[in-house]
């Protein structure tokens, strides 16, 4: 994919502002930031959206990313200092102290599960035993993109499936990540799955991570079920 180093980084920034606004990204909001006009930005943005990777969801609306967007920015965010980032450090402190804090292996778990929503706004889970554990539903379905209820029926059946999807399929990085389309279940929920394998003394494949909407910090997030998987395997 033939892409310029400033698309890359207009693409960055559309897909961070969307995270924070939850509104489409106009070309005068891009202009201001990279200094340019605000025509230089909509010929950008129109090469960005005939890449596939930004859609404008109405004529006289901006951008928003699309999951190939999202997979695009996902698949460069080594390029990213997450680990160095103050909301970073802190979040990985909370994690630290809260699960440090616990005797037994399944509090642990549920600690940095619990942690996690608090830090992400997203729904927190963990595989304990042959058991799902989530946590922080009503958090997931107060965003705005489940104001419509075929969208929350989806994220429903997801769940659902998920603890025997996660059992047979068993995903073998240490970090996986599932943005909206690439779910193996919930397929039009408009969902990413983001979930970390570590070794506990339940199993040697137990899973924690965050279901969320495809619109979110996937740096930060990212950085943090990371940080959870890589921490409980430590631990426990």
């Amino acid at each position: 994919m033939e892409i310029t180093q400033r698309q890359r980084e207009i693409l960055s920034q559309i897909i961070e502002e969307y995270a924070e606004t939850a509104a489409p990204v106009g070309s005068m909001t891009m202009a201001k930031l990279f200094g340019v006009s605000p025509a230089t930005i909509r010929a950008e943005m129109a090469r960005l959206e005939a890449l596939g990777l930004v859609a404008q969801p109405h004529t006289s609306a901006g951008r928003v990313p699309t999951d190939a967007g999202y997979r695009f920015y996902v698949n460069n965010l080594e390029n990213h200092e997450t680990a160095m980032e103050p909301a970073f450090e802190r979040g990985a402190h909370v994690l630290d102290v809260r699960v440090g804090s616990q005797s037994r292996a399944d509090a642990a778990i549920r600690g940095a599960v619990d942690s996690l929503v608090e830090l992400t706004g997203n729904l927190g889970l963990a595989t304990i035993g042959g058991q799902l554990y989530l946590s922080g539903i009503s958090k997931l379905f107060t965003q705005p993109e489940f104001l419509d209820n075929r969208r929350v029926q989806s994220v429903a059946k997801l769940l659902d499936n998920l603890e025997p999807w996660l059992r047979e399929a068993a995903p073998g990085e240490p970090l996986n990540i599932f943005i909206g389309q690439e779910n193996p279940i919930g397929r039009n929920s408009e969902v990413s799955l983001i979930i970390s394998k570590f070794r506990s003394p339940f199993s040697d494949k137990s899973y924690i991570g965050v279901l969320g909407p495809t619109r979110q910090n996937y740096s930060r997030v990212t950085a943090l079920v990371r940080h959870a998987g890589n921490m409980l395997e430590e631990i426990l």
